[in-house]
């Protein structure tokens, strides 16, 4: 149940201003009685209440009066001093974060060789995402099909987001895909692609026939490679992150001619008819 502690008030202060309402003006000795808030406490209270502008004070009377502002007001104030903090709190932790980049970041040697997987539809779609993420010179993304286990409209619009937010970060962005596949995008992931990448200068759509799987290449080191199910070709299985040099350099070797024979796409046809 909601009450006024979840704004912030105290239960002493929630006390005090409740009974504000059923009294209306008060002295302090009064509230205190009709509220139950401790004699000793009650001008602290009163005070805090104050502060907030949930009470005004009649000062010239002997003794002091004290009367509720109306509820509405009352809670308008009370959820914009919560706005105020969350605003606060927000632009803390943006602090934080821009802080730490710099000093997180990796130890790890381009060198080394590494690997994950990842099992599942929502936890492959995540590892790309991440994946994706974390590209910083450029990224290559080669999709022969789309597993049916992939809802194409959500996880084209995450795709779509990411690769907006690669191009802002100055990564270069290639896609090659099958002519059939673009062919079954749904009209909305066209019309992401269209309104926010089409004019970019480092991003490039094209197409080519016969490509029969799908992965990304990340910055020439790290390849995240869709696994399919070995029982059922056309299910989506699982997803491989491999980041080594040398698997890198082979997939960039095999993909640069099929990228020069590829047709560029106009970006227009995306999610058409």
């Amino acid at each position: 149940m909601a009450s006024l502690r979840d704004l912030g008030l105290s239960e002493y202060e929630a006390r005090a201003y409740r009974s504000l309402l059923r009294t209306g003006a008060t002295t302090a000795k009064e509230l205190s009685r009709a509220s139950d808030v401790p004699m000793g406490r009650i001008y602290d209270v009163l005070n805090s209440l104050e502060q907030h502008n949930l009470v005004r004070s009649q000062a010239a009377s002997r003794p002091k009066k004290y009367v509720a502002v109306e509820p509405d007001t009352a809670l308008d104030r009370l959820l914009e001093n919560k706005r105020r903090e969350l605003r606060e709190k927000a632009e803390q932790y943006e602090s934080v974060v821009d802080n730490l980049t710099d000093e997180l970041e990796t130890a790890e040697p381009v060198e080394s060789q590494f690997w994950t997987a990842a099992v599942g539809t929502e936890e492959s779609v995540e590892l790309l995402v991440e994946r994706l993420a974390a590209a910083d010179d450029s990224l290559v993304v080669v999709a022969g099909a789309v597993s049916p286990q992939f809802d194409l409209g959500a996880v084209g619009k995450r795709v779509v987001e990411e690769l907006e937010a690669a191009l802002d970060r100055g990564v270069d962005v290639s896609v090659l895909m099958a002519p059939e596949l673009v062919e079954s995008l749904p009209e909305s992931v066209g019309e992401r692609y269209t309104q926010r990448l089409a004019n970019h200068p480092a991003f490039e759509v094209r197409t080519a026939p016969g490509l029969s799987g799908t992965f990304e290449l990340i910055d020439d080191v790290e390849v995240c490679i869709e696994v399919p199910n070995p029982l059922d070709p056309a299910q989506a299985f699982a997803m491989i992150d491999l980041k080594d040099p040398d698997f890198a350099a082979d997939v960039r070797e095999m993909f640069d001619p099929q990228w020069e024979a590829a047709e560029p796409l106009a970006l227009s046809s995306l999610g058409g008819e």
